[in-house]
């Protein structure tokens, strides 16, 4: 970790961070617009903003040399990460800030499961239990939201189809954040994502401009604070704090949108999300240090036998 060129502690922009992407569900909530609308505005306002910082001789040289291979993964990633919104931000029209929230911590487990059936990445025996109390947790989330209604259980389902969508977006572009830089990769997944969103709401005779004010600066403040003060603000701290700490921080997301949920929505927690969202909490923290704890083992065998 390099604190030396940080204005202020990383913890203090880790909280910026997390206070900022917990803001995203309060706003998908205030909004009257869509989820395929907000999605598509919320991804293509953040390329606008971002436009002003490109690297465009940089941008130019990585996609006249990538692959057709590299070309396909940036694809995939940003289709999968348009569906992401798409399946994520319309379960908030059917089920609670909290069910919706808790259960997008379960992306970590489908990161690993995809990563061992795409790259035969092994876990040990830690790790699986830890996924299996995961799912069992999300498992009591679901089952007291039958209890409420089934188009709860219904935003739920959509929930955890998001967080797959989101799980392969991140495998898919794993490989590809470490040949370009955060800001390049993200503008080009954004872009893609926000334009798949955009066919599927002309194909869908969505319409695209008949919004009050009010959701205007939804849109906009969707891109501004999540995206920009939150996942933006996150990638470029990963040249200072390392990713496990990064991941750790945004499990604060769920806990934060609950508690702003409850003081700006009225939205009350129930027993079984409260007692499912303990369980899947605990299990990805336990799962994502024991992950950490792993790799720091591989990197120091791999220094070992740099010496030797």
């Amino acid at each position: 970790m390099n604190k030396s060129t940080l204005p202020l502690p990383p913890p203090v922009f880790l909280l910026i961070g997390v206070v900022a992407v917990s803001f995203s569900s309060i706003l998908i909530k205030w909004s009257q617009a869509p989820a395929s609308i907000l999605g598509m505005y919320r991804l293509l306002f953040t390329v606008l903003l971002f436009l002003p910082f490109l690297p465009w001789r940089e941008m130019k040289i990585l996609f006249k040399n990538s692959t057709l291979k590299e070309w396909l993964m940036l694809a995939v990633s940003g289709v999968f990460l348009g569906l992401h919104f798409l399946f994520w931000m319309e379960s908030f029209s059917h089920t609670t800030v909290a069910s919706a929230m808790i259960l997008t911590a379960l992306e970590p487990v489908f990161v690993v499961i995809g990563a061992y059936f795409l790259f035969k990445e092994k876990t040990s025996k830690v790790g699986i239990i830890s996924i299996l109390i995961a799912v069992s947790g999300s498992v009591i989330i679901a089952s007291g939201d039958i209890g409420v209604s089934k188009t709860a259980l219904y935003g739920d389902l959509l929930s955890v189809l998001g967080t797959v969508a989101v799980s392969v977006h991140m495998l898919a572009g794993q490989e590809l954040c470490r040949k370009m830089p955060s800001i390049i990769y993200s503008f080009a997944v954004f872009l893609i994502g926000g334009l798949v969103l955009f066919v599927y709401n002309i194909c869908t005779n969505v319409s695209l401009i008949q919004y009050d004010i009010k959701d205007w600066w939804i849109f906009l403040l969707l891109a501004l604070i999540p995206n920009i003060f939150g996942h933006a603000l996150f990638n470029w701290l990963l040249k200072y704090v390392d990713a496990t700490t990064i991941s750790m921080a945004i499990l604060g997301e769920p806990i934060g949108a609950i508690i702003l949920a409850y003081f700006l929505l009225g939205e009350m927690t129930t027993v079984s999300q409260l007692v499912g969202g303990m369980i899947v909490m605990i299990s990805v923290m336990i799962f994502l240090k024991y992950k950490a704890a792993e790799l720091e083992k591989v990197m120091a065998l791999q220094e070992k036998s740099n010496i030797s």
